[in-house]
């Protein structure tokens, strides 16, 4: 029986080993953290259930698959909760819009806000389909291992116009400034600056309104222990709390794992899902490929971060839907701070995240859990020191959310804590502290992104944000998808 390691139990890591599982290959998860789930971490304080996130699931379909494949049904294990709307956008003037895959309710709220635009949308909703068959549907599992397979797509990239932006695509087509923030903030969700992030990104709002925005009964954390379950119920290992410290190699090949504790196995393959430039410049030190490979990643664009602030809360909020999008004053400025001047702005704007009015489980009785998260610069743009900083954003941030939702805000809060791109860069090893890897622009996409399998150390291979097709649930699980589809065809 072929052996393979996977390196880190994040979505893609486990995405891939239950895979890789599935199809006879004897797989070992081998995790840094003392819990599995990486970005999807969870913590427990005085009652409250806080998922790290991420907390919008969109096509449970990629999923189920993952279930499927040994004919079980994801149902037994995890139960996904519609969420509905999927969005309340807000801006400061006080302007509310509803955002769901409704469409009467949905043009309602366009025609609330600008009927002239209600055409428009129905171009960029056809728009948004194109787009959706050809770079999720027909190429978001498949990798992107040499020049050729990105000269194959490129007819159809130019057809869709790629070079432009989403915030561009979607002004062409729709005039109201609000409508062109609601229509274009999707890729912030994988790290992506709309004014710069291409326009195959509009994917998301048609990737969305076919499979809808679900919660995981318990938070997403439980999504994470489904999986964990399903991969031992196959025979899969997860070894925790035991950093990966070298991948050793002979000649081109991989041929071992080596972790903290000193557990050291020999493996036919071997699959990163940690972040892409420690896989390269701390795993694969001992090798010519890991520094050549890292001095080219040092060269590259790399996603900004977070700063997240999680609360509970005394009372229940059934006015504050599950996700809220607190547009600030400025849209592209404030992109622009955020993505290229890499200066800390006055002004932000903020994803609310609100699960008790889904799922009253995640907070004692009468109370209720929140995060509040505002896109920042990474270290590499904005190396400033966290902890002193970290709680004056901190009050900024529930300051803002107290001043347009919860008044009192200060007085109800029974416990709280903030991640900020620090935690990012300590606890996940990830780069500059970005939150999503490399930024998803044109030029870092498909074959410009990490390849699924290293060109030049044969049985070594990425899975995740930093390989295609980029970052969020469906992202890192179509990377697990074509990656498997690369181990499996090369272990035979």
């Amino acid at each position: 029986m072929k052996r393979a390691c996977v390196i880190g139990a994040g979505f893609g890591g486990l995405a891939l080993a239950i895979r890789l599982q599935s199809s006879g290959i004897e797989t070992t998860v081998v995790e840094a953290r003392d819990k599995p789930g990486g970005r999807a971490y969870v913590w427990e304080r005085e009652g409250f259930t806080f998922d790290a996130g991420p907390t919008v699931i969109t096509d449970p379909a990629c999923l189920r698959e993952l279930w499927q494949l040994s004919g079980r049904d994801m149902a037994e294990d995890v139960e996904l909760m519609p969420v509905m709307p999927f969005y309340r956008l807000n801006w400061p003037d006080g302007v509310n819009f509803d955002y769901s895959n409704d469409d009467a309710a949905l043009n309602k709220e366009i025609a609330r806000l600008s009927p002239e635009d209600l055409a428009g949308y129905a171009e960029f909703l056809e728009y948004a389909t194109a787009v959706y068959e050809e770079g999720y549907l027909r190429l978001g599992s498949v990798p992107f291992l040499d020049f050729t397979a990105m000269l194959r797509a490129a007819p159809a990239m130019l057809k869709h116009q790629a070079w432009r932006s989403v915030y561009s695509m979607v002004s062409s087509y729709i005039k109201n400034e609000k409508l062109r923030e609601a229509f274009s903030f999707h890729t912030l969700l994988v790290g992506g600056n709309p004014m710069t992030t291409s326009s195959i990104y509009a994917l998301i709002h048609k990737l969305e309104k076919d499979g809808g925005v679900w919660w995981a009964r318990g938070g997403t954390n439980k999504l994470i222990a489904a999986m964990v379950k399903h991969f031992e119920r196959l025979g899969g290992v997860l070894r925790l709390h035991d950093p990966v410290l070298h991948v050793h190699t002979l000649g081109d090949r991989a041929t071992e794992v080596e972790t903290c504790s000193g557990w050291r196995e020999r493996f036919d393959a071997v699959a990163s899902n940690a972040d892409i430039m420690h896989t390269y410049r701390d795993l694969l030190a001992g090798t010519a490929r890991g520094p050549q490979m890292a001095r080219k990643l040092a060269t590259k664009r790399f996603s900004p971060s977070l700063f997240v602030v999680h609360f509970g809360v005394e009372g229940t909020w059934p006015g504050i839907p599950h996700h809220t999008i607190l547009f600030g004053p400025r849209y592209k400025g404030l992109l622009e701070d955020i993505f290229d001047h890499g200066v800390l702005p006055q002004d932000f704007s903020i994803y609310l995240h609100h699960p008790t009015v889904t799922d009253p489980s995640l907070a004692p009785p009468g109370k209720s859990t929140f995060y509040a998260l505002i896109p920042v610069a990474n270290q590499g743009k904005l190396p400033i020191d966290w902890d002193t900083v970290g709680p004056m954003i901190e009050k900024r941030v529930l300051d803002e959310v107290g001043r347009r939702l919860i008044p009192d805000i200060h007085d109800r809060i029974v416990t709280k804590f903030h991640y900020a791109p620090r935690d990012f860069a300590l606890d996940l090893n990830a780069y500059q502290g970005s939150a999503f890897s490399l930024e998803p622009i044109l030029t870092q996409s498909a074959w410009f992104r990490g390849h699924n399998r290293d060109d030049k150390i044969k049985n070594m291979y990425l899975v995740g944000a930093g390989t295609h097709p980029g970052a969020g649930i469906p992202g890192v699980v179509g990377s697990a998808k074509a990656t498997a589809r690369l181990m499996v065809e090369d272990l035979r």
